[in-house]
């Protein structure tokens, strides 16, 4: 017997999500699988859950497409902020979300949203691996979730699924896995990005998280003597074209109040007879 599933599609820099309302009973892995595929469902990257907390003003689920369950993900993060304030008539500007990589904040205004997430850690300026017969020392950090970050020329030349695919699932980041950006830094705040996801197993258009990873890493080693600063600002075009907006500060070397900016646009809203 099919149920019937409201849904409202949107985009983040071309990262898709299906977003729906918390529903008991519903088995989220399931859902995802089916409903986000590209020719049997209404196709997306992953689904968005908006439900109620008890810790902060609402609460994000965010269910990949392959049906694992995400800690942050800064893309859908701005989407929810937009479906809030469109949907729920939020009293105040600033609001809390509640999601599995802590507590993060978030404001929308039409489809530009901002949100302030999680301040990084696990950061190791170069790991060790062998990957196809080469060896790699690159650069990790959780910005959120884990990301590996590989520096390359001739960023459009890569072989993002195959090289990424080897790196997500090395040895070196078990057992979580590791999302893989691919970096091209044009200068010293302005970088080209590719991401392999884990979750959604290949390349996406953009990925928020990654964007955070490769605009904090690039300052980190571009700005190597630097402990102190106040609202540092990188630019990071993604895949899609779109280039996100990231500013944080630095307190004696330790990065704090990080914040994306970007598009956060409703596609469509429909029911899914699921």
């Amino acid at each position: 017997m099919s149920r019937t599933i409201s849904f409202i599609k949107m985009t983040g820099a071309g990262n898709d999500f299906l977003v729906i309302e918390a529903r008991k009973g519903l088995d989220y892995r399931k859902f995802a699988q089916v409903a986000c595929h590209r020719t049997n469902g209404i196709g997306a990257d992953g689904i968005l859950i908006l439900d109620k907390s008890s810790k902060a003003d609402y609460r994000m689920r965010i269910i990949n497409s392959d049906g694992s369950e995400a800690e942050m993900c800064g893309n859908g993060a701005r989407c929810m902020a937009a479906y809030i304030t469109a949907h729920r008539n939020p009293d105040k500007k600033l609001f809390s979300l509640e999601t599995l990589a802590g507590i993060i904040l978030a404001e929308a205004k039409g489809e530009i949203a901002h949100v302030r997430l999680s301040e990084p850690t696990g950061y190791r300026p170069e790991v060790t691996i062998d990957i196809n017969k080469r060896t790699l020392r690159v650069p990790y950090i959780d910005t959120g979730v884990p990301h590996t970050l590989v520096y390359v020329d001739n960023l459009q030349d890569i072989d993002v699924d195959g090289i990424g695919r080897a790196i997500r699932f090395h040895e070196a980041f078990a057992p979580r896995g590791t999302n893989v950006d691919f970096v091209e830094q044009i200068n010293k705040n302005f970088v080209e990005l590719r991401t392999y996801e884990r979750g959604v197993e290949g390349e996406t258009k953009a990925c928020g998280t990654g964007a955070v990873a490769a605009g904090l890493v690039t300052y980190l080693k571009s700005y190597s003597d630097t402990t102190n600063v106040n609202n540092a600002k990188v630019k990071v075009k993604t895949a899609s074209g779109e280039i996100l907006e990231l500013t944080f500060d630095m307190v004696a070397s330790r990065i704090q109040n990080v914040w994306l900016k970007g598009s956060a646009k409703f596609i469509a809203k429909g029911e899914y007879y699921y």
